[in-house]
């Protein structure tokens, strides 16, 4: 029963990782809003390549950025296990299009390592560091600097 209570109350980062391009990547939690497979998207005229489009969530008007694109990897592939990731940012709400999410994965304060510099195929400004768990890496996002542009 100690343990159950213990579980409840974690110091640390919770992050919800997810496939893009085929790398398995994560957000900070405390950055979503919500998450969904709402794909009703219209086209942009003259939008950067990334930017799939704008939808409608609930009347707040939604601009969609194919993540894999943005990161300088392979491009969202349409298929049923697709999801749009929406965090805020800078009072708008923004639409990181993702081939699939995975686990909430916990991690410790000093459990995220730098990005390593032989890092390939993704542009290194867009991360954080990487989280190592028994099983894989993950790439933690710097949602601010992938939204700068």
């Amino acid at each position: 029963m100690a343990g159950t209570a213990m579980d409840s109350y974690f110091d640390g980062l919770e992050f919800s990782t997810f496939y893009v391009g085929g790398a398995l990547c994560g957000i900070n939690i405390l950055n979503i809003q919500e998450i969904n497979k709402h794909f009703e998207i219209t086209q942009v005229p003259q939008a950067p390549d990334y930017i799939q489009g704008i939808l409608n969530l609930r009347g707040r008007i939604v601009t969609i950025i194919d993540l894999g694109k943005k990161l300088g990897l392979a491009p969202v592939k349409q298929t049923k296990d697709n999801r749009n990731i929406i965090v805020s940012s800078e009072d708008e709400h923004i639409g990181l299009l993702v081939d699939a999410i995975s686990d909430v994965v916990r991690a410790g304060n000093t459990d995220i390592e730098p990005v390593p510099s032989n890092i390939g195929g993704v542009n290194r400004k867009y991360f954080q560091g990487v989280l190592k768990t028994e099983k894989r890496l993950i790439g933690i996002l710097d949602i601010d600097e992938v939204l700068k542009e």
